[in-house]
């Protein structure tokens, strides 16, 4: 049995429930010990949301002189910031973006603790919130995640036993006009709270972990009608999963090219799973590294042959980067150390050569990976949204969203609300 570590160090109340814990369970279970403990150590963090008025309607504010507006950045222009007062209210935490397949245009749904506000971001110098799908029951969360399928939305949420994943038709915005409060088109019980989600968009399932259900694993929803979500199977054996990213993989292995693998992070170590048969998943690996703390996100290179790491309890933000050219024995590699401080890193993505990393209170970072493969990463480009300082903390930058065709980037503040940047490198 290997219990989660995340709570070591950090509150008695920590302390306490993993001494008395005798099976593991779901980080942010409510229900739990472990989950009363997670709760009270975010939340000691807490601050009020930042109370200023949106910067909206207006030509881009360049990033000149090492600030744009009140915030210290690098080759990255300011384009709107639309404060939590302005989409909704409650704290922000996760956010995932779509593009309108009919349109073109580009829209960010941002999730915060009372529920997720839809933004029509197609003109991004001038943002515009259209409404909110409250959280189920009126429940409140520090953890909401979204993805997007088929121009659906599915939205889970930690610390809420009964939330399950919202179910959205994300075209129902095209002639929204004024705010509106929104309900789901559909809901998932499979499991009631989940930390994150991810998803296949070419095959058409939803990962959820960090749920009440799999051991805290991977819980697989077929959401291929996605009105219609089916429990597809667990996997189960390595127990809990705090975020993870599945691909048709298409990397060097060729034992392995053309199946659907996870690439799981699981508390201390990446563990590699093929999930191509839903019934029978089978691990590839299961790879520990040194002073392992906390386990966090990673995202593969678009050539699948390497990837980054972040560790969020290790009071070092620094950058984990993989060989997983071989997925029965992948090999760490190499490490980049920013140094901007001791801020926590979070979530990270790579789009080309560039990796887009949220690192809470440091904000946005932009590395060139284009020498990855010689274990090297070049900061080129920040936009820090905590300007009070870059120390270890749960404040700031939670998640970006770099995907968009227009080159804007999204950034969800947890006290800041959704600002959006254009890199200019």
């Amino acid at each position: 049995m290997r219990i989660p570590k995340r709570w070591i160090g950090v509150t008695a109340l920590a302390l306490t429930a993993l001494a008395i814990v005798a099976a593991p369970a779901s980080a942010h279970d409510p229900d739990t010990p472990e989950g009363k403990a997670e709760a009270a150590a975010f939340n000691r963090d807490h601050e009020p949301a930042v109370r200023q008025a949106p910067i909206v309607g207006q030509a881009l504010t360049p990033c000149q002189n090492g600030m744009a507006a009140q915030y210290p950045c690098r080759n990255i222009d300011l384009l709107a910031v639309l404060p939590l007062s302005s989409i909704g209210g409650g704290n922000g935490n996760s956010m995932w973006g779509w593009t309108d397949t009919a349109t073109g245009k580009e829209y960010i749904i941002f999730g915060r603790t009372n529920g997720a506000a839809f933004v029509d971001v197609s003109t991004p110098t001038a943002p515009r919130y259209l409404g909110n799908l409250p959280s189920h029951n009126g429940t409140s969360s520090s953890w909401r995640d979204i993805k997007v399928y088929r121009n659906h939305a599915f939205i889970g949420a930690d610390g809420i036993s009964g939330h399950g994943m919202q179910v959205f038709d994300l075209t129902r915005l095209r002639n929204v006009t004024t705010p509106q409060t929104f309900t789901p088109n559909a809901r998932y019980t499979g499991f009631g709270n989940s930390h994150t989600l991810a998803v296949n968009e070419e095959t058409g399932f939803i990962y959820a972990v960090g749920t009440n259900t799999c051991n805290g694993g991977v819980h697989m929803v077929n959401v291929q009608t996605p009105t219609a979500p089916r429990n597809a199977g667990c996997v189960s054996n390595d127990g809990y999963v705090h975020e993870n990213q599945c691909v048709i993989y298409r990397g060097p292995d060729t034992t392995y090219r053309g199946r659907e693998i996870c690439f799981n992070y699981n508390v201390d170590t990446l563990t590699i799973v093929d999930v191509t048969t839903k019934s029978s998943p089978r691990q590839l690996s299961r790879t520990t590294y040194t002073n392992a703390r906390y386990t966090h996100q990673g995202w593969l290179t678009p050539d699948h042959a390497r990837l980054v790491m972040d560790d969020e309890l290790d009071n070092n933000p620094r950058t984990l980067i993989w060989n997983v050219s071989d997925l029965d024995r992948p090999v760490h590699t190499g490490t980049y150390n920013p140094t901007f401080g001791s801020a926590i890193d979070h979530n990270q993505y790579i789009v080309g050569t560039r990796v887009y990393q949220a690192n809470y209170r440091a904000g946005l970072r932009i590395l060139d990976a284009s020498q990855i493969a010689s274990n090297t990463l070049r900061e080129i480009a920040f936009f820090d949204i905590y300007p009070a300082n870059n120390n270890n903390g749960f404040n700031g930058a939670w998640n970006t969203y770099p995907f968009f065709a227009s080159g804007t980037i999204a950034i969800s503040g947890i006290e800041q609300g959704l600002i959006l940047v254009r890199p200019t490198v």
